[in-house]
């Protein structure tokens, strides 16, 4: 069994370098505050969690206590490259970054001549959380009007959900847990994603008896050191979630002199549960109706009941419709009001950003068609509808993001990506799956290399990265590039003329936050809001101050007639079939972070090579053995992985961990190949986690 707990990362020696505070930048709710050990002028040694940060706590995960492999990895891109040969061939030649940079604004200058402005389209994700780093390419998108970018690769369905209840996006600080009697993990895997959490958890349970209960399809590193694993079925938390609270109700653990003055129609809420019983759960989740009981007491008995939202189980097309079922639970229960009770998802609107200058939204024109991200493949391969009755996407920069292996319907976003007439510009730390494909490559900066402001989605401090060294070779920071082609261009915007720092400054003075100057020589500064705000004690997030069971789905998007109109199992999950037997869980691999990681050596020897997870019933019916060559297919693709015989699921589940590059598959695709591309109502979203497969022996 891999060791689970948090441990601190070790402290540096003393007299062995220089220690510098700098933050963590990657998509992880964590966010951490650091502290780095500098051996000379181009060469970092540990890398630890800063110990005053009262999140942080210390601890750093594994990936990057390691970051030494990483930034000093002899793999890393140090010079622009241009393609030679065919397209996909993954052959480049050495360039200078004038003769970049000219080559990619003279294609883009060339593309929107021939058709146009949108034709053009900027692509990124959170590779860095960074403000600056990451969303300055907004800027230029503005000042071109370029194609626009809805982010719903990652965090649309879940907060959907979220802000279909609560209609604001905070919640109960996780330092709160030190109060709770009872913490609840509902579908995330800290131990694997956001290890600073189970620092709180640890104390809590040692400190105070608190029980922790994981609620996840499978067996993760959290659930193995959980007081109880609740695994229930991919997709089937809605309906786990409305027979607790029929229990509730049922029982008497609903709170109904807060449900009277906080929530919309408990009364309505009450009478629709009325059929939603244990025994109906337990048909949809696989668990028994007495562990849906068994639990439903234990939260509803508990006043200082705590609940993690997390990632997992929004990925799904059921997806918000799950959310807010689990968002209602401390409702009903009333667990809001109590200190160490209540829920968290995510702090994004605690930080009451104003972004103008980072992303140019003084230029922003609403009639530019917006493109949904997850759907990259029919974008590139031109289904009409995702084009809006535009022009066909003709070039592209992608900064901070790997969509030729996170993107789903793989096999369809490699058709678009080889498309002759499509010019792709990507600037990248390392020659990924998506730059070995791209015309133009260009090298890129690291944390320690440039200066950024970054928030957190797990915490609610505000912290400042000082560039700490120089970059390597020829790396230069996304602003640089953004500037450069805004530059070459001749787009306008005072931004493009700023340094990172005085942008920082800026957005700092502009929402309302102490400058630059005073948050570094704080080391950051903790924005929580107070506890009133933070439980929903001054009201909830929409206009009557009210929870709402019943949520106005058409106004959170354009799907939002699909949903459910109250709490519910909402049945639109791809169901398996006599074809499609199994349902596919694409989890996190620990030591990986989405695509990053997956080039330093200690991760890739950790993780061995890509697994499925297969119940050794199962396996036994198929004819594999543990360690076998499998398939996994349906109409999507298939791919090829190892097996591993594991009890940890339900029967007719298979786990892969991921998201490992697509070389390491015999076919030279991931496992993203076979996941849908449709989006999640009632807004859209990446449904990674809802996919019928099949399973064969190689």
């Amino acid at each position: 069994m891999p060791d689970t707990s948090p441990v601190p990362a070790p402290r540096a020696a003393k007299g062995s370098g220089t220690m510098h505070a700098t933050v963590c930048p990657h998509d992880c709710p964590s966010v951490c505050a650091l502290e780095v050990e500098k051996l000379d002028e181009g060469t970092i040694g540990r890398v630890v969690g800063a110990e005053a940060n009262s999140y942080t706590a210390g601890v750093v995960c594994a990936k990057v206590a390691r970051y030494a492999e990483r930034i000093h990895h002899p793999d890393r891109l140090m010079h622009p490259l241009r393609r030679v040969g065919a397209k996909g061939g993954g052959r480049h030649e050495r360039i200078s970054w004038t003769a970049a940079l000219d080559e990619i604004a003279e294609r883009f200058t060339r593309a929107a001549q021939a058709h146009g402005s949108e034709t053009v389209w900027p692509y990124f994700f959170a590779g860095t959380m960074g403000l600056v780093q990451r969303d300055g390419i907004n800027r230029l998108r503005h000042a071109m009007k370029y194609s626009g970018m809805d982010k719903t690769i990652c965090t649309w369905i879940v907060q959907a959900g979220w802000m279909a209840g609560a209609g604001r996006q905070w919640g109960v600080d996780a330092r709160e847990i030190a109060d709770s009697d009872l913490v609840i993990m509902w579908g995330g895997n800290p131990v694997s994603t956001q290890v600073n959490l189970m620092t709180h958890v640890s104390r809590a349970r040692k400190e105070r008896g608190s029980r922790f209960i994981v609620i996840d399809p499978y067996r993760t590193p959290t659930a193995q050191v959980a007081d109880q694993h609740i695994m229930l079925r991919p997709g089937t938390d809605g309906a786990l979630a409305c027979a607790v609270m029929h229990v509730m109700f049922k029982e008497g653990f609903a709170d109904r002199a807060y449900l009277d003055r906080y929530t919309d129609d408990p009364a309505g809420l009450e009478r629709h549960l009325a059929t939603r019983t244990p025994q109906w759960a337990a048909a949809i989740t696989g668990l028994s109706a007495e562990e849906i009981v068994g639990f439903a007491r234990e939260y509803g008995r508990t006043a200082k009941a705590f609940i993690r939202v997390g990632y997992g189980f929004s990925r799904s097309r059921n997806g918000a419709a799950n959310v807010h079922a689990v968002s209602c639970l401390p409702a009903v229960g009333g667990k809001w009001r109590h200190r160490g009770g209540g829920a968290l998802w995510n702090f994004g609107q605690t930080y009451r950003w104003d972004k103008t200058m980072i992303e140019g939204l003084d230029m922003r024109d609403p009639a530019i068609r917006v493109f949904d991200m997850s759907r990259l493949g029919a974008i590139l391969t031109g289904d009409p509808t995702d084009l809006r009755g535009g022009p066909p996407v003709t070039a592209m920069l992608i900064q901070n993001v790997n969509p030729m292996n996170v993107c789903p319907d793989l096999n369809k976003v490699r058709r678009g990506f080889l498309r002759d007439d499509l010019f792709v510009a990507v600037h990248e730390q390392f020659m990924t799956d998506t730059a070995a494909i791209a015309d133009i490559v260009l090298p890129a900066t690291m944390f320690l290399e440039h200066d950024d402001i970054y928030q957190a989605g797990g915490h609610p401090h505000i912290q400042i990265g000082r560039k700490i060294m120089d970059a390597p070779g020829e790396c230069r920071s996304n602003h640089f590039v953004i500037c450069e082609l805004a530059r070459r261009l001749g787009a306008a915007h005072p931004g493009f003329a700023m340094t990172e720092m005085e942008i920082i400054d800026w957005t700092l003075a502009k929402s309302g936050w102490p400058d630059a100057a005073t948050i570094t020589a704080q080391r950051w500064h903790d924005a929580a809001p107070d506890f009133e705000s933070a439980h929903f004690l001054n009201g909830f997030g929409h206009a009557d101050g009210r929870f709402r069971f019943r949520p106005d789905w058409k106004a959170l998007g354009p799907y939002g007639e699909r949903m459910p109109q109250w709490p519910d199992f909402h049945a639109i999950i791809e169901q398996p079939t006599a074809e499609h037997p199994f349902r596919l869980v694409a989890a996190p691999a620990r030591s990986f972070l989405n695509t990053s990681f997956t080039e330093t050596p200690g991760s890739l020897k950790r993780e061995r090579r890509p697994t499925a997870m297969i119940h050794p019933a199962d396996a036994a019916e198929l004819g594999i053995a543990d360690g076998d060559a499998v398939t996994l297919g349906n109409h999507r693709g298939a791919v090829a992985v190892h097996a591993t015989l594991f009890d940890g699921v339900q029967r007719k589940v298979v786990v892969v961990e991921s998201i490992w590059p697509n070389r390491h598959f015999p076919g030279g695709l991931g496992i993203n190949a076979l996941i849908g591309d449709d989006p999640a109502p009632p807004n859209g979203g990446a449904v990674f986690h809802d996919t019928h497969v099949w399973v064969r022996s190689a």
